[in-house]
């Protein structure tokens, strides 16, 4: 009974491991995922910093946890193409002939995004400190807000793998994954939302990633406006609550998506 119940952990800890060694071996795939972040500070806070006017006056710190928050998002792109991907090339089948968890399987990945996703945050962390950027309310509600990223990152891979197996196809999936930026862009990310038209500014909004953004502007201190939804007014309590809604929904249909698949 005991082995039974301790399978899946010890499942996905051997899923986690495979998709790290997978980082190991493509020294480009990592220098990318570090390289992003530094870009995305310099293009965003320098480049159209340069234009922007927020509350506060300072861009840059308005910015970083929209910066943040586009790393949790970014979740979804690479595990719903990789899912796909190992779909296509019956990685996926040859696991489920094995006596292995299912959702291990598929928690493991998690994790594994979720570990390398701290690597990232920390390092775009240390570029925001470098360029000014601070957190004023203290360690502690600091690390609450990382911890709120670190948990909307594993939802994203939750709802990355339903989309993965939705799709089943590599190439239609890096599609589908292109269409994600939009909807990160209709956001408080890189503007507030105040000047936006009105139905566009109630999509924005409503847009969970408002609320994370929000979330972690209000956590660090940093500079950041308000809205009239619900999420931004409750913005920790809004976050929480789209995870849960996501990860109440994806994760059970991506077990059961995984298993079925192909018969």
């Amino acid at each position: 009974m005991s082995t039974q119940r301790s399978r899946p952990i010890a499942d996905a800890l051997t899923s986690a491991r495979r998709i790290l060694l997978h980082y190991r071996h493509s020294p480009g795939l990592v220098a990318a995922s570090l390289a992003v972040p530094v870009l995305m500070v310099v293009v965003f806070g320098y480049v159209f910093g340069s234009a922007m006017t927020v509350p506060g006056g300072n861009y840059r710190a308005f910015l970083m946890p929209g910066l943040f928050a586009m790393v949790a998002v970014n979740g979804l792109m690479p595990t719903m193409i990789g899912t796909a991907r190992d779909l296509r090339r019956g990685a996926a089948d040859r696991i489920r002939s094995m006596p292995v968890s299912r959702l291990g399987v598929l928690l493991g990945t998690a994790v594994a995004d979720l570990l390398v996703s701290v690597v990232v945050l920390v390092l775009l962390a240390a570029v925001g400190l470098a360029t000014g950027w601070q957190a004023h309310r203290g360690l502690g509600l600091a690390l609450a807000g990382f911890g709120l990223l670190l948990l909307f990152r594993f939802v994203m891979t939750w709802l990355g793998t339903c989309l993965g197996l939705l799709v089943a196809n590599e190439e239609m999936a890096g599609q589908l994954a292109a269409l994600t930026f939009p909807v990160a862009m209709v956001t408080n990310t890189f503007v507030p939302t105040g000047g936006m038209p009105g139905w566009l500014r109630a999509v924005a909004e409503w847009n969970p990633v408002s609320s994370l953004v929000a979330a972690c502007r209000h956590l660090f201190g940093n500079a950041g406006t308000g809205g009239g939804s619900w999420p931004l007014q409750h913005p920790v309590a809004g976050t929480l609550g789209w995870s849960v809604a996501i990860l109440v929904l994806c994760a059970p249909l991506a077990v059961r998506s995984y298993v079925r698949h192909g018969r």
